[in-house]
């Protein structure tokens, strides 16, 4: 993997940026977002939120590098962002909707959230650790299909179907 990530930074209104780093590795790319787990992540309606205390999580998008994939660092910045601004919580097996293609010009217009190969990563007591999550591009119906029968049945279709989550031009699963 390269050793100096590019770097693109994102800001919200009322929100700290938010970064994505791009690292490639032979025929893969990476994006990494940086920033999401400044802060412990909390439903909206707590009041009393912890603010030491609580899950963290910093997304990951592994895809081959086969084709340009403009806009990929906002939508990973607006997700990353989702929890500060929306009280979103980042956990394995979400699906988020962006109701838009992830990069411009995409089929896949969700993600679906697993834990990443990254493993966590420590932080001092009592903060909870960093999570990794693989963020997984997805087509308005393979959300559909999440939706109804959940994240393991999506995944299982993939192995059936053979279908490699990693090309940004692939298929959808026939559902």
């Amino acid at each position: 993997m390269s050793a100096q990530p590019q770097r693109a930074s994102v800001t919200f209104l009322g929100v700290e940026p938010v970064e994505v780093l791009r690292f490639v590795s032979g025929d893969d790319v990476v994006f990494v977002t940086l920033g999401c787990a400044r802060h412990p992540m909390s439903e909206p309606t707590d009041l009393h939120a912890d603010p030491v205390r609580g899950p963290r999580a910093e997304l990951v998008v592994r895809l081959h590098v086969s084709v340009p994939l403009p806009g990929l660092h906002k939508r990973m910045a607006t997700v990353a962002a989702a929890p500060a601004v929306e009280g979103l919580i980042l956990a394995p097996d979400a699906l988020v909707d962006l109701s838009e293609p992830i990069w411009d010009g995409a089929a896949p217009t969700a993600l679906l959230l697993e834990a990443d190969d990254l493993g966590d990563l420590a932080l001092p007591e009592p903060m909870d650790p960093v999570r990794f999550l693989r963020a997984v591009p997805i087509t308005a119906n393979e959300a559909a299909w999440v939706r109804l029968k959940g994240a393991d049945a999506l995944r299982e279709a993939w192995r059936e179907a053979g279908i490699d989550v990693m090309s940004p031009e692939r298929s959808a699963a026939q559902l």
